[in-house]
C-alpha cells in the first residue's frame, strides 16, 4: 500500500536522522572526556590576552563558589563542540546528500568545507586580532584607583559571545554566495545595495561589540570585506552554476518522478 510504504520511509529517514544524532552526540562526549583533563591549562590560554595586561600584583578572581570548576568544565563543553564542527557537517551533509542533484552537490561540498574554515578563521581572528586590542583599551582607560581583577565565569561568557559573533559573522561570504545561488537576489543588486550593507555592518558590530569604536569597527570592517567576496564569490561559482550538467539532472528528475508517480500509484 502507498500509505504503507511511504511510513516505511518516513521511519527509515527518522531511524536514519537518531542514528547520525547519536554519533554526534558520542564524538563530542569524547572529545570532551579528552579535553577535559586539560580543562584548567585551556582556560589559562584563554585568559591570557587578559591577564598578560593586568596590573602587576593583580590577577583573575572567583566570585562564585563553583566558578573554579564549572568555568573550565563549561569551556571544555564549548570547545569540544567547535571542534566536533567538521564531523558534524559532515553527519548533516549525509542525511541529506541522497535528496539532492549533482550540480548541488558539487556545489555543497566546497560550502561545507569553506563554512568550518571560515568559522575558525573568525574565532581565531577575535583571539589573536580583536582581544589583545580591546582587552588593552579597556584595561588602560580606567581610574587609577580601581584595581582590574575579572571574574572567571562572567570574562568566559564575555569571550565566548565575540567567538560565536565572529564564527558567525565570518560565514558571510557563505551566506552570500547562497541567497546569490537561490536565486533570492543578484550580485548586481547587492553591489546596489553597498551603502546599505555598511552601515547595517556597524550597526551588527555596535550591538555585537562592547561599546567602543575599536571593537565595534573590528567587527564592522570585516563583515564589509566579508561581504564584497561573496559577492566576487558568486560572480565565479554561480556562473559555473548557470551550465550544470544537464543529462544527468534531467536524468535525476526523471527518476524522483517515476518514484513519486509509483508511491501515489
Amino acid at each position: 500500500m502507498p500509505n504503507q510504504e511511504q511510513e516505511q520511509t518516513l521511519v527509515s529517514h527518522l531511524v536514519e536522522l537518531r542514528q547520525r544524532m547519536m554519533r554526534i552526540l558520542i564524538i563530542i562526549l569524547v572529545v570532551f572526556l579528552c579535553l577535559f583533563y586539560f580543562a584548567n591549562d585551556l582556560y589559562e590560554y584563554l585568559s591570557a590576552p587578559l591577564t598578560a595586561l593586568l596590573p602587576a600584583g593583580t590577577s583573575m578572581i572567583a566570585t562564585d563558589v563553583t566558578s573554579p570548576f564549572f568555568a573550565p568544565f563549561k569551556l571544555t563543553l564549548v570547545l569540544a563542540i567547535f571542534l566536533g564542527i567538521p564531523f558534524i557537517l559532515h553527519q548533516i551533509w549525509g542525511f541529506i546528500a541522497p535528496g539532492l542533484y549533482n550540480h548541488e552537490k558539487r556545489l555543497a561540498t566546497p560550502i561545507l568545507v569553506s563554512s568550518v574554515f571560515l568559522f575558525y578563521a573568525g574565532i581565531a581572528f577575535a583571539y589573536y586580532v580583536v582581544f589583545p586590542l580591546i582587552f588593552g583599551f579597556f584595561t588602560s582607560v580606567g581610574p587609577e584607583s580601581v584595581a582590574v581583577m575579572t571574574d572567571i565565569s562572567s570574562y568566559l561568557d564575555f569571550v565566548l559571545k565575540l567567538f560565536f559573533a565572529f564564527g558567525i559573522v565570518f560565514e558571510i561570504p557563505i551566506a552570500t554566495l547562497l541567497l546569490i545561488w537561490s536565486g533570492a537576489t543578484t550580485a548586481k543588486d547587492l553591489r546596489s545595495k553597498r551603502g546599505y550593507v555598511v552601515v547595517c555592518c556597524f550597526v551588527v558590530g555596535m550591538l555585537l561589540t562592547p561599546p567602543d569604536i575599536i571593537s565595534q569597527s573590528l567587527l564592522a570592517i570585516p563583515m564589509w570585506l566579508l561581504f564584497e567576496l561573496g559577492i566576487v564569490l558568486s560572480i565565479v561559482f554561480v556562473n559555473k552554476k548557470a551550465e550544470p550538467d544537464s543529462v544527468d539532472d534531467e536524468l535525476e528528475a526523471a527518476i524522483k518522478d517515476d518514484e513519486t508517480n509509483n508511491q501515489s500509484s
